[in-house]
């Protein structure tokens, strides 16, 4: 479901273990319980993945799915080998961007993997960001306690592919019943969400495409964005569907989800 970081990450490891805040920040360091938490790249301004909103985006590392399609293998399969961003630097560059950016995207890898993403989004909304988290929906519990305790403004969750061929497309045997609470959960509106699926050319088909509407029957939000193809793909040889295949899977969703859209496609 993600983007490729590497341009964005930092050419030599960064001491992590450093002081957090420094007196460039007001907040209470011993409020949040971050350490241990990785940080492995920092985009500092997008236009694109917080709707709406200009905002930067943080990629923690991890992941329990192993999608053949997902171009940040690295964050998935080594992730204690790729560089660290510095906390101080990321706290001290978002102090001084308050008023500027609006929000703060958390990416992954599966953000919902770390132990320190419910004080890592509380010390972004106290910085007084809205807080977007992007994530593949298998752990409900970790949605819904962030939801609850008001710590995400926005959740986009990756919707793989139909119920059916779910274990295909994303590279593992999953309890699909965590997947299934999570979008009950994000239908009930109980926050502002989208959901979305990455579309290639050899792993989706119509069917899919016919079943993932029925499931998620309601939605608000449902973009089918193209994959495409980069150097940390975790397996190469997959292609993006032509334009005209994309259009036609829309119009299949449409029937459903007459809101559905494209993204990233004229």
């Amino acid at each position: 479901m993600k983007k490729n970081i590497s341009k964005n990450m930092e050419n030599q490891p960064s001491k992590h273990n450093e002081k957090i805040f420094s007196e460039r920040t007001s907040l209470n360091p011993e409020s949040y319980k971050l350490e241990g938490l990785q940080i492995h790249g920092f985009n500092k301004l997008t236009l694109l993945d917080y709707p709406g909103h200009t905002g930067a985006v943080l990629f923690l590392g991890h992941c329990n799915f192993r999608c053949p399609f997902c171009q940040n293998s690295p964050l998935v399969l080594t992730p204690d080998k790729e560089p660290l961003v510095s906390l101080d630097e990321i706290f001290s560059f978002l102090k001084k961007r308050q008023g500027i950016l609006e929000g703060v995207c958390i990416s992954g890898g599966e953000p919902t993997l770390s132990p320190q993403l419910p004080e890592l989004a509380a010390l972004l909304k106290e910085l007084g960001y809205l807080v977007k988290l992007d994530t593949n929906g298998s752990r409900p519990d970790v949605i819904k306690s962030l939801v609850d305790r008001h710590l995400v403004d926005y959740i986009a969750m990756d919707i793989k592919s139909s119920r059916e061929r779910y274990p295909d497309v994303c590279g593992c045997s999953i309890p699909l019943s965590a997947i299934e609470e999570s979008v009950q959960f994000l239908l009930s509106g109980e926050t502002e969400y989208e959901f979305r699926t990455t579309v290639v050319r050899e792993l989706h088909r119509a069917e899919d495409f016919i079943s993932i509407s029925r499931w998620i029957s309601g939605s608000r939000q449902y973009f089918l964005q193209s994959y495409k193809d980069s150097d940390g793909v975790m397996t190469p040889g997959f292609h993006s569907c032509t334009d005209e295949e994309l259009h036609h899977y829309l119009s299949i969703v449409q029937q459903t989800i007459p809101s559905a859209k494209l993204r990233g496609v004229e």
